[in-house]
């Protein structure tokens, strides 16, 4: 007689081992990744493996899956004998993905003319406004920004190109990291006032040149803002950096 075989359990064992790991490895990077784009920590700072090993409570190897995510990303770099550094923001950073945006959102929002709920824009728009709950500046930037890339990528998903709505959700992405860097201080808005409003009206009304005018407008006026303040934060980090002796 064959002796039984638990062949099987370790099958599901070892499955189970791998799908945690792919869990672990996920939320490891997206938990750096979010640190990383709401500037939890800064541009231009270090990171280390042991570092991060010891922050997330994970090993070796889930550590360098998550850091090569991220360089390839763009979002890292490595330093030979150091370890990584967060990639720096630059004025060119912040014009570059402005300039896509003018080129992109505008025909988004002239496509999505007639094609979209504007209740359902507008219940959006008043709930990225509307959140007073928390006294963390930094939890209500974020909150303002969730609502505000979901309004956006509405109109682009109603533009009915597939493509052109990947590329500005990309774009909304590194928008996440600048206006994060930028609008630090207490007293700041992100918000520009009525442009939502007339912008639902233009797409409710099927006006698809006007919606393309609107939101070129609300996108120069929210590059203005932003270029300034992050130009600010940068001046403030040069400021505030520790001297160091020539030669050093």
């Amino acid at each position: 007689m064959e002796k039984p075989s638990n062949m099987g359990g370790k099958v599901i064992a070892a499955s189970k081992a791998g799908a945690d790991g792919m869990l672990l490895g996920e939320s490891t990077y997206l938990a750096i990744r979010q640190a990383i784009l709401s500037c939890s920590v800064r541009p231009g700072s270090m990171l280390t493996e042991a570092a991060l090993m010891e922050q997330y409570k994970v090993g070796k190897s889930t550590c360098r899956l998550a850091l090569a995510r991220l360089t390839h990303e763009g979002l890292v770099r490595s330093v030979p004998r150091h370890g990584y550094t967060i990639v720096p923001v630059t004025l060119k950073d912040v014009e570059e993905v402005f300039a896509l945006r003018l080129i992109l959102e505008p025909e988004a929002a002239r496509l999505a003319a007639g094609k979209v709920d504007a209740k359902a824009l507008m219940r959006i728009d008043r709930a990225g406004r509307g959140n007073s709950a928390s006294k963390n500046h930094g939890n209500r930037i974020g909150f303002f920004l969730d609502a505000n890339r979901e309004f956006h990528m509405v109109i682009a998903a109603a533009s009915g190109n597939v493509r052109l709505a990947r590329s500005i959700s990309a774009l909304f992405d590194e928008m996440t990291r600048l206006v994060a860097l930028g609008f630090n201080a207490g007293d700041d808005s992100v918000e520009i006032a009525d442009d939502h409003r007339l912008l639902v009206e233009a797409l409710e009304a099927g006006d698809g040149k006007l919606a393309a005018r609107i939101t070129r407008r609300h996108i120069e006026k929210f590059r203005d803002m932003t270029m300034e303040r992050v130009f600010r934060s940068m001046k403030q980090d040069f400021e505030n950096a520790p001297l160091m002796a020539l030669g050093n």
